[in-house]
């Protein structure tokens, strides 16, 4: 005989800000790191410069 009560795991926010090694930080590192990678691409697009040579490093 089966129990006819069934426990449904919580599923946490994905969206919501944790500390440490959480699928929800790896997200948002994810997301930050897309940020980052466009902003560069469109440096590079407009400026007809490198990255880093935008920034003086180089």
């Amino acid at each position: 005989m089966q129990d006819a009560t069934k426990v449904t795991p919580v599923m946490d926010d994905r969206n919501s800000w944790r500390w440490g090694f959480t699928p929800q930080a790896e997200i948002w590192n994810g997301r930050l790191a897309m940020i980052g990678f466009l902003a560069a691409a469109l440096i590079e697009l407009f400026s007809n410069q490198g990255f880093l040579h935008f920034w003086g490093i180089m």
